[in-house]
């Protein structure tokens, strides 16, 4: 969907608030770090990872086991956002309790903690630039077109772009080189190459860990135990990230050069409630006060949201109700990828727009089909 000039220069142009504005509508102790509170989610989150899999290994049963990797990734999923957290600071005041609590955190999860730290920190200081952004950053036009067939297909259809968060750790997006488990990626300052080395050594050794697992109680077991809900978990960081920057009801505009920002890059961000799964993602769906500040612990997201809408008025976009399983949202991403492609090589303010070629052939057209619609029921 394009946008006329006229709704373009509407979406651009700069809200009557300023960030001092917003940050004075939020309650002083939502910026309070609690590690004792933090410290608190580790222990919940880990005693249930533990004794999910202690049910699994006891109840062995057939019936039991696919309820168990989605709880399983779901529980991932939540260490993976305390982690994150510690990358941004939130978790406390302590940098060096951050650094520990994130190598274990997100090292559980397969994702190198300082490399992802800082990759992460550049999607933050560029959210919502057409070039800059980190994160499902929108491909160039020019970039797009030379991409060959296949590799189209596999970003735009489900289920291929939501396996992309360890490919992303590896490769990054096509068009930017580097990766967050190499010291000398183009992504890291030479200050930082000894703390990325540091992390992929971490990860080293927890990958090696899981294979001297494998030989011990036998690859079928871990695959059960471990790699099905590590994917489901990948499944979500894949699908929470790209819908927390797509996939509204109304294109959010892309921004170049001097029409970029700090506050409307944070405003092009997209709540969203994934119903029971909230609680347990520590509600990583409240996604632009954490981008506004994302020094404010999770625990906090929530009040602090509902007290900067009045601040925001019609520049906050209001998440629709979940249901507790938040079957909504698959409509809303397979919309998105069916019509957000590439965006224009020129221009300061830009929208997605379509590639009608995309899903045109028979074979790409019948096979897309048939995944929307199994996933649609």
């Amino acid at each position: 969907m394009k946008m006329n000039g006229e709704a373009a220069l509407a979406s651009a142009a700069n809200p009557p608030f300023t960030i001092a504005d917003i940050r004075a509508g939020i309650p002083k102790h939502c910026w309070i770090k609690n590690p004792w509170r933090s410290l608190s989610y580790v222990v919940r989150d880990f005693s249930l990872a533990f004794g999910l899999t202690a049910m699994a290994v006891y109840i062995d049963s057939w019936i039991f086991w696919p309820l168990y990797w989605t709880a399983q990734g779901s529980v991932f999923m939540g260490l993976f956002v305390i982690g994150h957290d510690c990358g941004h600071g939130s978790f406390s005041d302590k940098r060096m309790l951050n650094n520990v609590m994130g190598h274990v955190l997100l090292t559980f999860v397969l994702t190198p903690f300082h490399g992802f730290r800082i990759g992460h920190r550049t999607h933050h200081q560029n959210h919502g630039h057409a070039d800059k952004d980190e994160a499902w950053v929108p491909l160039p036009e020019k970039i797009y077109k030379n991409l060959d067939s296949s590799t189209k297909f596999l970003r735009f259809t489900i289920p291929f772009p939501l396996l992309a968060h360890p490919l992303y750790l590896l490769y990054r997006s096509p068009g930017k080189d580097g990766s967050h488990f190499n010291p000398n990626s183009e992504l890291f300052l030479p200050s930082e190459r000894r703390n990325v080395f540091f992390s992929t050594v971490c990860w080293t050794l927890m990958f090696v860990l899981l294979l001297v697992l494998s030989v011990v109680i036998g690859p079928v077991q871990m695959i059960k135990l471990y790699w099905i809900p590590y994917w489901i978990f990948v499944l979500w960081i894949s699908s929470v990230t790209y819908l927390n920057h797509h996939g509204h009801d109304h294109k959010v505009p892309w921004y170049r050069g001097e029409e970029w920002n700090y506050l409307k890059g944070a405003l092009t961000t997209v709540d969203r409630d994934y119903g029971w799964f909230s609680h347990i993602h520590h509600h990583l769906g409240t996604h632009v006060i954490h981008h506004l500040f994302p020094q404010i612990p999770h625990y906090h997201l929530l009040e602090a949201t509902c007290a900067i809408k009045p601040v925001l008025g019609h520049y906050y976009k209001k998440p629709q109700k979940s249901s507790p399983i938040p079957f909504h949202l698959m409509s809303d991403l397979i919309r998105s990828l069916e019509e957000d492609h590439y965006v224009s090589d020129t221009g300061n303010v830009v929208f997605y727009e379509t590639d009608p070629e995309l899903h045109r052939s028979s074979w790409n057209k019948n096979i897309y089909s048939a995944i929307c619609s199994m996933l649609k029921g």
